[in-house]
C-alpha cells in the first residue's frame, strides 16, 4: 500500500488517550458550570478537554483556542466562526454545540458533545477497508448532514476521515458525527457584524488529500467541492487507499486538478465485488468540472441509496438501522416505478422486475396453466360471454316454441 504523509487530526474523542503534560486548564471550572478533567486530544489551533458537567450528570468536550494565538484575529475569527457555524446545524448526525465564549485570559471556548468511539481514519487503520454497505450506510448519514449545512449556507471545506467520528446513539451503532467546522466557509448573511470572513478566491485551505479540484487551484467554492471531498472519503472506505499515488501534499493537488482517479476494481484486486452502481456513483462524485457531480449532498446521498437498496436482503443488510433499510427500499421502489412507467425494466425483458432467489440471483417467473394455452385472461373473458350469449338465446327461442303452442 502507498504511503502518504500523516495527516493532523483535530478530531476529538473521549476514547483518545490523555496528554500526561501539566495543563493550566486542568480541574478549572469553565463558565461557571463545567470542571475540567483532562486533556483528549490537541491540534494546531488548540487543545480539546473531558469536562464534567454535574448538573447534567454529562460529559462534555470543550475546545480551547491556544492563548498565544489571541493577537491574531484571523485565527480567532476562524474559531468562532466554527462555533457560530456548527450553532446552526441540528441534524443528528453533526456534532452539537452547546456553548461558545471567552475565558478570563481571553482565551476562545467551545463546548460540545462528548463522543465515545474513533473516527474513519482510526478505524480504517485498525481494521482495513470497510464492507461496502457499511461504508454506504454511514456514508449516506454524513450526506444528510452536510446537505443541512448546504442548506443554512456553510460548506465544510475541510472534509476527511479524521472529521467524521463513528460513535453509538440510541443502541445505533456506526452513527457517524461530523466534525471540525474550522474552516467551514459561512455566507455574509450568517456572520456577525465585524467579523471577519477568511474564504477570498485566491486562498487555499483544507487538507491536500481531500481537496476537490477548484480548491486546489484557489477558486470560489460551493457545496459540490464537499461533495467531492465525500468521494474521495468514501473511495478510502472501501479501499484502504486514496484514489490517486503520489507521496507530497502538492502531488495529491496536481493528481485532483488533472488525474483520472485510479478505477476502484484496480485498488480491490477481485477481493471484493461492489454492488451494482456503487463506483459509478462514486466516480460521478469525484468529476474534476463541478457541473458533473451530484449537485446537492442530498442527491449524492439518495444513490448511494438505491445502491443500498439493491444490496437488502443480505446478511450484512440485517444489521443496518431501520431508518437506512427503509430508506433504501423506498429508493429502489421509486426507481423500478419510473423504469415501469417508461415501459423499460433493466431486470426483464417483458418490463416486471423478476424474483430473486435467497442467493440473489434473479430466477425466472414460472407461468401458470396448462402448457400452451394463452396465458391473459382476456381470450377466456370472451369465450365466457360469447358461451352466455349463446345459451341465452336457445333459452328465448324455447320459450317463443312453448308460447306458441
Amino acid at each position: 500500500m502507498p504511503t502518504r504523509p500523516a495527516r493532523i487530526s483535530r478530531a476529538y474523542a473521549a476514547s483518545c488517550p490523555p496528554v500526561r503534560t501539566r495543563d493550566s486548564y486542568i480541574g478549572k471550572e469553565i463558565a461557571g458550570q463545567f470542571r475540567v478533567v483532562e486533556r483528549i486530544g490537541s491540534g494546531g489551533m488548540g487543545s480539546v478537554y473531558k469536562a464534567e458537567q454535574s448538573s447534567m450528570n454529562r460529559f462534555v468536550a470543550i475546545k480551547i483556542l491556544h492563548p498565544r494565538y489571541l493577537s491574531r484575529p484571523d485565527l480567532v475569527s476562524r474559531f468562532r466562526r466554527e462555533a457560530r457555524a456548527m450553532s446552526h446545524l441540528s441534524h443528528p448526525n453533526t456534532a452539537r454545540v452547546f456553548l461558545f465564549g471567552q475565558l478570563d485570559d481571553g482565551a476562545c471556548y467551545i463546548v460540545m458533545e462528548c463522543l465515545q468511539g474513533q473516527n474513519i481514519a482510526q478505524l480504517v487503520r485498525a481494521e482495513g477497508p470497510m464492507d461496502p454497505p457499511r461504508a454506504i450506510n454511514v456514508m449516506v448519514q454524513v450526506c444528510g448532514a452536510l446537505d443541512e449545512a448546504h442548506r443554512a449556507g456553510i460548506i465544510h471545506r475541510d472534509l476527511k476521515p479524521e472529521n467524521i467520528f463513528l460513535t453509538s446513539q440510541g443502541g445505533i451503532l456506526d452513527y457517524p458525527k461530523v466534525l471540525d467546522f474550522g474552516l467551514a466557509k459561512v455566507t455574509e448573511r450568517e456572520m456577525q457584524p465585524g467579523s471577519l470572513i477568511l474564504t477570498q478566491e485566491g486562498m487555499v485551505f483544507g487538507t491536500p488529500e481531500f481537496m476537490s479540484p477548484e480548491q486546489a487551484q484557489g477558486r470560489k467554492l460551493d457545496p459540490r467541492s464537499d461533495i467531492y471531498s465525500l468521494g474521495v472519503i468514501l473511495y478510502e472506505m472501501l479501499t484502504g487507499q486514496l484514489p490517486f499515488d503520489a507521496a507530497q501534499p502538492m502531488d495529491y493537488i496536481s493528481h485532483h486538478i488533472g488525474t483520472p482517479p485510479i478505477p476502484l476494481a484496480k485498488r480491490l484486486d477481485g477481493k471484493v465485488v461492489l454492488p451494482t452502481g456503487l463506483e459509478a456513483a462514486i466516480m460521478k462524485s469525484l468529476a474534476k468540472d463541478p457541473a458533473d457531480r451530484y449537485q446537492t449532498a442530498a442527491e449524492f446521498g439518495n444513490a448511494l441509496k438505491t445502491v443500498l437498496g439493491g444490496q437488502i436482503g443480505t446478511s450484512a443488510m440485517r444489521a443496518l438501522p431501520d431508518s437506512v433499510v427503509h430508506a433504501a427500499q423506498q429508493a429502489q421502489a421509486a426507481n423500478e416505478a419510473a423504469a415501469t412507467a417508461s415501459g423499460h425494466s433493466a431486470s426483464s425483458p417483458s418490463g416486471r422486475p423478476q424474483p430473486a432467489d435467497p442467493s440473489g440471483r434473479q430466477v425466472l417467473q414460472q407461468q401458470s396453466g396448462p402448457v400452451g394455452l394463452p396465458t391473459s385472461k382476456a381470450p377466456w373473458i370472451v369465450l365466457g360471454l360469447a358461451a352466455l350469449l349463446a345459451v341465452g338465446g336457445a333459452v328465448a327461442l324455447a320459450f317463443a316454441y312453448l308460447l306458441g303452442h
